[in-house]
This record gives structure tokens, C-alpha cells and sequence, in this order.
């Protein structure tokens, strides 16, 4: 809360703090002063908690801008994510990504695991936290972003949509395992990781590790070069644990599944009755 952070310094201190904050530099000069000097500074708590309460609206509709842009699914939140099944380091390190202070350092996240095992929830999960701190986060599949980097790049305005995806702290691809990629749309893809380097962070799922993306690149020169480039900062968090769909749909019990199959007829031998 923005009155949390306002209450240790002096009221007109944190007027003048909050109306520069507002972007109106006169008002702050001015507003404590001159009710001070008029005799009204019983006034002034009162008009901090306004300002307050402005600063809150602020945030408030920031964030459900910046959730809406950012294409997250809705139910995929940290809460949500069944954290018991992972092991411990790793559930850490994705409450730790929550914080946002890798953003800062233009850090990436690569997330690999099996199909099933919760990536792309920890991924979005990540996302919605980093969004309730103030953070523009993009969330797509791998393949939707190529394409309409592609599409871009035909129209000859690759460029513009590049500086458009500039303008998230965030990136999150998901499912880059299943992209199967012509030329065309690797070059766009390496020019998007490239663009990023160093500058802004990018978060990847993948149910494919490093040895092979060669599927994904093709070529082994630009696969190198893309791994170099993503993972010269950046945090790996490996999912190995089992698929949670599975797990909800096998029985974990061995006398359940053997007590699900459907009852088999006796066989009998031939000229038996």
C-alpha cells in the first residue's frame, strides 16, 4: 500500500512525494508550503490521504491494464500451483522469480520438463506475480509470436514489432519444443532472443533439453548461438518430477488400477465343457 510507504516520512514530505509521483512538479512544490502558511496544516493528514487513496486507484488500474496486455491465463496463479509436488529448491526458486529482481538484470528463465508436469503454470504464475508488482509481462505461445513476427517481417515492419515486444520486461515463450520452424521463422525467432540480450528478460518452456534443440534451430551453428545467448544470464529450473495430468487420471494405488480393468472372462480349453 502506498500509505505504508508514505507513513515514516513527515506529512508535507510525503505530499511532495506523492504529487511528483503524479507527474505535477508545481503542485509539489507548492501545495504543503502554502497550507502550512495559511494556518490550515491541521489540514494536511487529510489531503495525504487523499493523495493516498489517488495512488492506490493508480496501481490499481495500472495492473488491470498491464493484465490485460499481458495475455496470461486467468487460473494459472501461484496460489494455484500445487507446490507440495515439486521438489523443494525449486519451489523457492519460483516463489524467489516471483519478486521480479531478476527483471532488473536482464536475466532469463528456462524451464524444462516433461509435457504435463506444471511449466507453463509456473511460467504464468511468475507472470501474474511480476503484473501485481507493476511489471509488463507478455505471455504466448512460441509459435504465435513467431508467426506473427514472420507476418511482420513480409510486411517489411519486423522492426516496429520488434520495438513493440521491447516495450514488455517480460517475455514469456511457451512450449518452444513444439515449434518445427522453417528458415524463415528461426531467423525471426534468433532475431527476437538477439534483440532481447542482455536488455530485457525472456522466460521459455520447453519439454525439449539443449542437446536437442537441434529440432527446434536446425541448423547446429544458430543453435549454439541461441543457447549462448539465453543462457549467459540465466536461472534453469528443472521440472523433474511426474506428469500432474497423469497423476489425476492414473490411480496411484496398485489395487485401484488392478480393480479398474474390466472383469475378464475365464478361458477353457477346447473340448472342455
Amino acid at each position: 500500500m502506498t500509505a505504508a510507504k508514505t507513513a515514516s516520512r513527515p506529512v508535507g514530505d510525503a505530499i511532495t512525494h506523492l504529487l511528483r509521483t503524479f507527474k505535477l512538479p508545481t503542485a509539489a512544490e507548492e501545495l504543503a508550503l502554502r497550507v502550512t502558511q495559511s494556518g490550515h496544516e491541521k489540514a494536511l493528514p487529510v489531503i495525504l490521504d487523499v493523495l493516498e487513496a489517488e495512488a492506490d486507484a493508480r496501481k490499481d488500474r495500472r495492473v488491470q491494464r498491464l493484465r490485460h496486455a499481458s495475455r496470461l491465463p486467468l487460473g494459472k496463479r501461484l496460489e494455484a500451483l500445487d507446490l507440495k509436488r515439486l521438489p523443494a529448491d525449486l519451489g523457492k526458486q519460483i516463489e524467489s522469480l516471483c519478486t521480479g529482481h531478476f527483471l532488473d538484470r536482464a536475466v532469463n528463465v528456462l524451464v524444462f520438463g516433461l509435457p504435463g508436469t506444471g511449466k507453463s503454470h509456473a511460467a504464468a504464475a511468475i507472470g501474474h506475480a511480476l503484473v501485481d508488482h507493476g511489471r509488463s509481462v507478455l505471455f504466448t505461445p512460441t509459435f504465435r509470436i513467431v508467426q506473427d513476427l514472420l507476418a511482420a517481417k513480409k510486411e517489411l515492419s519486423l522492426p516496429r514489432a520488434l520495438k513493440k515486444l521491447d516495450a514488455f520486461d517480460l517475455l514469456i515463450l511457451d512450449d518452444i519444443g513444439y515449434v518445427q520452424q522453417d528458415q524463415e521463422e528461426i531467423e525471426v525467432l534468433f532475431t527476437l532472443m538477439a534483440e532481447r540480450y542482455e536488455r530485457k528478460s525472456i522466460l521459455i518452456t520447453s519439454n525439449l533439453v539443449f542437446s536437442e534443440w537441434d529440432r527446434i534451430f536446425k541448423n547446429p551453428m544458430t543453435t549454439a548461438a541461441a543457447i549462448d545467448r539465453l543462457v549467459h544470464h540465466s536461472k534453469i529450473l528443472e521440472f523433474d518430477v511426474s506428469s500432474y495430468r497423469t497423476s489425476k487420471v492414473m490411480p496411484t494405488n496398485p489395487t485401484e488400477r488392478s480393480s479398474s480393468r474390466p472383469p475378464q472372462k475365464k478361458r477353457t480349453r477346447k473340448g472342455t465343457k
